[in-house]
């Protein structure tokens, strides 16, 4: 009877022993599956933040030619006549004007510091030390380089 017993119990472990293998392998292909679907969606946030970076440098690149191009336009609408000549005379004269106002302004400044140097005792020497500084020479310096540097360069280039 032990031996009935004994076998009946061996056979029901040995028919169960496969179920229960099973059943771990299922657990264990569940837990691979959903660790291959978590890697899987990891994957393609990863895929769609390089996909919008992509998309933003794209955007950020037109909009740079866009502006560029509005910029080009803007310079080159400032170049072109209205058609209404005292309009065309105005615009075109807004930076001589402007250019000989600074000028007239910057040699009476400079004339006056001169002039009242000499007024108040200093000599001719202290006099002109005072009105011509070394902000004078840089910018004597950078309208001679525009004036003669400048367009040499671009008589060469041509």
């Amino acid at each position: 009877m032990i031996a009935t017993l004994l076998g009946g119990l061996l056979g029901g472990a040995f028919r169960l022993a496969p179920e229960i293998l099973k059943w771990f392998d299922r657990q264990g292909e569940r837990g691979h599956e959903l660790a291959m679907q978590d890697k899987a969606l990891e994957f393609e946030k990863l895929r769609g933040a390089q996909r919008m970076a992509e998309i933003g440098a794209a955007s950020d690149g037109a909009w740079s030619t866009g502006a560029i191009d509005a910029f080009k336009e803007a310079v080159a609408g400032q170049g072109r006549p209205s058609g209404v000549r005292w309009v065309d005379v105005l615009s075109s004269s807004v930076r001589p004007v402007v250019t000989y106002l600074f000028v007239l302004m910057y040699v009476s400044v400079k004339l006056s510091t001169f002039v009242g140097s000499a007024l108040s005792g200093a000599g001719f020497g202290a006099a002109l030390l005072a009105a011509w500084s070394g902000a004078d020479q840089a910018l004597f310096a950078g309208i001679l380089n525009y004036w003669f540097l400048n367009r040499t360069l671009e008589k060469g280039l041509r």
